[in-house]
């Protein structure tokens, strides 16, 4: 629910300042002083957020008085959460209040507040959806306002390495002037990045990753009697072990969820990536008994990689799919494709003479996975077989996770926050057992390793992978990402 209102100025446009503060008592009200008329007309909300300071920043906040004190909101962090932590607090809280952008504003006043209005009106003109405010874009400016000179030269050296890792050109990557669009901050996945200072290069070449409309503003250089809390070293190595790492995601050689975005057509790896995924093992299962001319149901097509082998090797498919973006891809490949809720199975219409049906990845996706299988024993011929993968939570990962009290949710994987069951291997056994299923085979899926680490997929480290896989199975309840059983009815006598 939002807690503050319309702005009957601008109407069409919600714009936020998003003060992040800490020990900034000395300096704060001063800060908010030099927010232009104009602006505050224009604004919104100005949300301070005051990161657990140790000082009276908070009281010096609420004590600030002008015409326009209505609009200001002071919020005080319990603990402090660092840097990065309190960015995320704030464009969260942005967020939730549905704000249409909002300009992350220092509370030491080193970035000049005159200069709010030049930095969120490329975005409300839809000019942009990040606007950086650049000290570096007029030569030697920085230097002018006060900026140390080893400051200024290292802020040079340093993002020229890490235009030549990231590839995104920029006069300035250290910049903590920042306004964004706020339904572009909704697309990236910012609470995965780092607490600490360099959580700015991370948010910004996700930013980038999502093909974003970045612009940069030259803005005036102060440095006053501020603290400077920034570990320089620190910092830079930080920044560029971000920056290699994006290099490595962006050559497909190392897997980061900071940096998965969800790019139209693009929100799902292919499963076949890795020789040991569910896809995989399935897809090797069913030719080697062969699907040349069988009748075969797939219960959510994705990006139809599975859809499209089967039918290359004879089969017959139909899909069960909701998305629309999926069915477009998946209509090439399919006979029929099912459009609906495959939570109410019972209103698609499905045939009733399937040789196989494949629910993979998707029975943990559903309100009641029970009644579904029960439901399929109708669609699948007495000697049909039925394909189900499901993930072990169990698994390692999680277990360590939960040893740390962790169990964050993520936009895929076994924690995947759309998964509203969790199975080990022994329930997912159970839950067929007891729907009436027959379980014939079962097999188990290794750590992604090769989604993680793509140079994993070159001849000369499968081993790597073969060995891991051997390992799994060898230990299945402690290392099994799936569990994968092939199933028959009741009454079955063959398998295919």
């Amino acid at each position: 629910m939002n807690i503050i209102p319309s702005n009957p100025n601008n109407p069409d446009c919600r714009i936020g300042i998003f003060v992040i503060a800490y020990n900034a008592e000395s300096h704060i009200e001063k800060t908010l002083s030099r927010i232009p008329e104009s602006v505050w007309k224009m604004l919104t909300v100005v949300y301070i957020i005051d990161d657990c300071s140790s000082d009276e920043t908070t009281l010096k906040a609420l004590g600030f008085n002008n015409e326009y004190s209505g609009k200001i909101v002071v919020i005080r962090n319990r603990v402090n959460l660092r840097y990065g932590g309190n960015q995320k607090l704030g464009y969260q809280w942005a967020i939730d209040q549905q704000l249409d952008i909002v300009v992350m504003l220092h509370a030491d006043g080193q970035y000049a507040p005159e200069f709010l209005e030049q930095m969120y009106t490329p975005i409300m003109k839809n000019e942009a959806d990040v606007v950086i405010g650049s000290r570096m874009m007029t030569a030697k400016t920085a230097l002018l306002g006060g900026m140390p000179k080893y400051k200024y030269y290292g802020n040079i050296i340093l993002t020229k390495m890490q235009i030549a890792l990231t590839g995104l050109r920029l006069s300035e990557y250290h910049s903590g002037y920042r306004a964004y669009s706020v339904k572009f901050l909704k697309s990236i996945p910012f609470w995965e990045n780092s607490n600490e200072w360099h959580f700015d290069t991370q948010i910004l070449v996700q930013n980038y990753q999502n093909k974003a409309r970045i612009r940069e503003l030259p803005i005036p250089t102060y440095y006053g009697d501020e603290i400077c809390r920034v570990n320089g070293m620190s910092y830079a190595f930080n920044c560029v072990i971000t920056s290699f790492g994006f290099l490595l995601y962006r050559r497909g050689i190392y897997y980061s969820r900071k940096y998965d975005v969800n790019l139209k057509g693009q929100r799902y790896f292919d499963k076949f990536d890795d020789p040991y995924s569910s896809h995989s093992l399935i897809y090797k299962y069913l030719l080697s008994h062969g699907v040349e001319g069988k009748k075969v149901l797939e219960l959510g097509v994705g990006d139809a990689s599975l859809t499209r082998r089967l039918k290359a090797n004879g089969a017959l498919v139909d899909g069960v799919e909701s998305d629309r973006v999926y069915i477009e891809l998946a209509q090439p490949y399919c006979k029929n494709i099912f459009s609906g809720d495959l939570n109410k199975i019972e209103t698609l219409n499905l045939d009733t003479d399937y040789d196989i049906i494949v629910a993979a990845d998707i029975l943990e996706h559903l309100v009641d996975p029970e009644y579904v299988l029960s439901k399929l024993k109708t669609n699948l011929k007495k000697d049909g077989l039925l394909v189900v993968s499901l993930p072990n939570v169990a698994n390692i990962y999680v277990r360590m996770s939960l040893l740390f009290g962790r169990f964050n949710y993520h936009s895929k994987g076994l924690l995947d926050k759309t998964h509203l069951h969790f199975y080990t291997i022994s329930t997912a056994s159970s839950m067929l057992a007891k729907t009436g299923w027959k379980i014939t085979d079962k097999n188990v899926t290794a750590i992604p390793l090769a989604i993680v680490f793509p140079f994993l997929r070159m001849k000369a480290f499968r081993w790597i992978l073969q060995l891991f896989y051997g390992i799994t199975r060898l230990f299945k309840g402690l290392f099994a990402y799936q569990s994968l059983s092939y199933c028959t009815n009741p009454n079955s006598t063959t398998l295919l």
